[in-house]
């Protein structure tokens, strides 16, 4: 005799492919490293700066002129829940690189309220990331990063920052605020890459 009877699936996960250690959720939950910050799109601005010190600014008005994509992408988050295809718009960062003369290998991303975090360049490029302003169709809430926030959907969400204001090329790799706490350096989900020890 069975011990499990013929038909029985189990509790009806869906057929999906997740990284290890993930599950799904339909909601979006909101995970934070400290207060909401509310920015004023009147006071609102983005800021590249290069290795060498080149500064480009943008304020709102000319971060929308930029061109933008609408992507519909996968998030992952180091607390284990994935969400599936989510729908974006933003700005690609090969927009706000374009005509920038950089060699650097990294970028330290900062946010409104202090928040950084690390990427390799190149996980930047070739359709791999955007600052995005709008999330399902609506201006992105405060609550999701709004106005604008940081997406890098091949790695856990924590790169993806919230509430975004520039990007500092450097020569150097700089950890940010949970790199430097413990969490991974690069956070590839596929790897399980949460803790640096991973």
């Amino acid at each position: 005799m069975s011990v499990i009877s013929r038909g029985f699936r189990g509790r009806g996960r869906p057929d999906v492919n997740l990284p290890p250690g993930q599950y799904l959720t339909k909601d979006f939950p909101v995970l934070s490293a400290g207060p909401t910050p509310r920015i004023d799109l009147d006071r609102w601005k983005f800021t590249l700066t290069t290795e060498s010190g080149e500064r480009r600014e943008w304020n709102w008005e000319e971060f929308l002129a930029l061109p933008s994509e609408k992507v519909t992408v996968d998030l992952h988050c180091v607390t284990k829940w994935s969400k599936l295809g989510t729908t974006w718009e933003g700005v690609p960062l090969e927009a706000l690189l374009d005509e920038v003369d950089t060699a650097a290998d990294h970028a330290l991303v900062h946010s409104y309220g202090g928040y950084t975090t690390n990427l390799p360049v190149e996980d930047l490029l070739d359709g791999k990331a955007w600052v995005a302003y709008r999330y399902d169709g609506e201006d992105l809430e405060p609550e999701h990063g709004g106005p604008a926030r940081l997406l890098v959907p091949h790695l856990y969400l924590w790169k993806s920052a919230k509430w975004v204001n520039g990007l500092r090329l450097s020569d150097e790799d700089e950890p940010g605020f949970w790199e430097s706490v413990g969490y991974h350096n690069y956070g590839d989900p596929w790897r399980e890459q949460r803790y640096w020890g991973d």
